[in-house]
């Protein structure tokens, strides 16, 4: 119980990292759901996840699709602010388990926030959610259950790419490997939705990616952020060609201001003359 203590301790020094910006005090409420990890590690990963999601939400998020339900955590992991949780499953048939449904449910009832809906979509074929429709995308500790059970974890991140808005954060706390496969290093080096390196010049999907090893843990994990770039899966010409009509675009509304400020100044100068003049006009006796 001592080390306990002291490894709750080191969390709450080591969330620093993330930059909280919400409600530090929250808790999980859901059961504990300790699959293939000893105590230790899965504790830790519990805390981390719980202050990765509370803490890189954006307030302005809708939206939250988890990649590979396990349990109820997830309604109390996001923030309140987040109206809707989209669910995948683990499964092959993409169907989540009775268990996976009434913990949903019963966390949602228990606190009232974050409407679940109930998608049967595998976690690594998301074909049941729109491209660029989703705010946050997590995945928690599920890359090694998606290996286990015949799905592809890689496919998985290049679904989360896909359905995320530009903009949209992809929030991760998984193994450092995966079957002998650097996770974080196929995050950043995510070019396409296909998973293959073009030599077009177009930049990496997530344009932005943050994270930081989990410590006090027995099987390494890897904690982070992902945000998608807005100039996703443009090549080098179309991300060109999009800023030059920006700039177009930016040149006319300056002229079109400009014209707009002439007009008010030709109007304010002509009212003021005429002032004037009826000023100087000398008065007529009757």
């Amino acid at each position: 119980m001592k080390f306990l203590r002291m490894a709750s301790l080191f969390f709450l020094v080591s969330c620093d990292a993330f930059t909280p910006h919400s409600n530090k005090s929250r808790r999980p409420t859901s059961s504990l759901q300790m699959v293939n990890l000893d105590v230790v590690t899965s504790l830790r990963t519990e805390w981390v996840s719980a202050a990765l999601c509370t803490n890189q939400t954006p307030r302005a998020a809708d939206t939250c699709l988890q990649l590979g339900v396990q349990d109820g955590r997830i309604v109390t992991f996001v923030p309140r602010t987040i109206r809707e949780i989209i669910t995948s499953s683990l499964e092959i048939d993409g169907q989540l388990t009775v268990s996976q449904r009434r913990q949903l449910q019963q966390t949602q009832d228990r606190r009232k926030a974050g409407r679940v809906t109930f998608v049967d979509q595998r976690a690594d074929d998301l074909c049941e959610t729109a491209d660029d429709s989703v705010d946050v995308v997590v995945s928690l500790q599920s890359a090694h259950l998606m290996e286990e059970k015949g799905l592809d974890w890689k496919k998985s991140i290049r679904e989360a790419a896909r359905v995320l808005k530009p903009g949209g954060r992809f929030l991760f706390v998984e193994r450092t490997e995966v079957n002998g496969e650097n996770y974080l290093e196929y995050v950043e080096n995510l070019y396409t939705l296909t998973g293959e390196i073009p030599d077009d010049g177009r930049p990496p999907i997530f344009a932005e990616v943050g994270y930081d090893n989990v410590d006090l843990v027995l099987t390494p994990h890897i904690a982070g952020v992902a945000i998608k770039s807005e100039n996703a899966g443009l090549t080098a010409e179309q991300i060109a060609k999009q800023q030059a009509q920006r700039e177009k675009e930016r040149l006319a509304d300056l002229s079109i201001e400009a014209y707009e400020r002439g007009i008010k100044r030709r109007k304010k100068k002509k009212k003021t003359t005429k002032e004037n003049t009826a000023a100087t006009e000398p008065v007529t006796k009757k």
